[in-house]
C-alpha cells in the first residue's frame, strides 16, 4: 500500500506531536508547508528554532522572556507588593489582556497534578517563596487554574504563605458575563454563590 513520501511521513509524525492535533489535521498542515512559498516555510523553521534558543526564563518572577529581568519586572510603575501567581506563562497575557491588574506575577510553570508526576518541587514554589521572604509583599493573588489541580497548587500554596502573614486571595470563580443560570453546571453555580459580593 501507498504510504506518503518519508519526509511528508515525518512532518506529520511532528504535527501529531502538538496538543489537539489528530492525524487528519497533521496531515492536512503537512500537506499545507508543501504548498507555502520556500521563503515562508524557511521563517517558519526559524520562529520554531527561536522560540527554543533565544528565549529565557526571568530570575525574578520565571515568565518566558528574551532578556531577564523581563520587561514586566522591570517596570517601575507596577504595584511591587502585589504579586499574582499564575500556573502558565500565557497566563500572564490573558491578566494583562483585562488591563486591570498593575503588580506583578509569578509563573510556577505547572500545577501539583500526582496523576502526571508533578509535585511542588517541580514547580517555581521555592522563587516565589524567596521573593515574598526578600521583598516587602502585601497581597498575593492565587489565580490558577479553577480545575482540580489548579484548586489543589491554590490550597497548598494558602498553607505555605501563612507564615508571612500577608493578604493571600483567590480569583472569583462562577458565571460568565452574558450566561444563563438554567445552563452552568452545580460547580459554576456554587463558585458563584461562595464568591458573592455586596452591591
Amino acid at each position: 500500500m501507498w504510504g506518503y513520501p518519508e519526509p511528508v511521513s515525518r512532518l506529520v509524525e511532528q504535527f501529531m506531536k502538538l496538543p489537539g492535533i489528530g492525524p487528519k489535521t497533521a496531515a492536512r498542515l503537512a500537506f499545507h508547508v508543501l504548498t507555502m512559498p520556500q521563503e515562508d516555510v524557511s521563517a517558519f523553521a526559524q520562529a520554531l528554532h527561536d522560540v527554543k534558543t533565544k528565549l529565557t526564563e526571568c530570575q525574578i518572577c520565571c515568565n518566558i522572556t528574551e532578556a531577564s529581568p523581563c520587561p514586566i519586572c522591570q517596570d517601575s510603575s507596577r504595584d511591587e507588593s502585589v504579586i499574582c501567581v499564575v500556573q502558565d506563562p500565557k497566563d500572564v497575557m490573558a491578566m494583562e489582556r483585562t488591563h486591570e491588574f498593575h503588580g506583578k506575577y509569578h509563573v510556577l510553570h505547572g500545577a501539583i497534578s500526582p496523576m502526571e508526576g508533578i509535585g511542588p518541587a517541580e514547580l517555581r514554589i521555592r522563587e516565589l517563596l524567596q521573593r515574598i521572604a526578600d521583598h516587602p509583599v502585601q497581597e498575593v493573588i492565587l489565580a490558577t487554574n479553577p480545575n482540580v489541580e489548579g484548586e489543589a497548587t491554590a490550597m497548598y500554596l494558602s498553607k505555605l504563605l501563612k507564615p508571612f502573614n500577608i493578604r493571600v486571595t483567590r480569583i472569583a470563580h462562577g458565571l460568565p458575563v452574558g450566561g444563563d443560570l438554567e445552563y452552568a453546571d452545580e460547580i459554576t453555580l456554587a463558585k458563584a454563590l461562595e464568591g458573592r459580593r455586596a452591591l
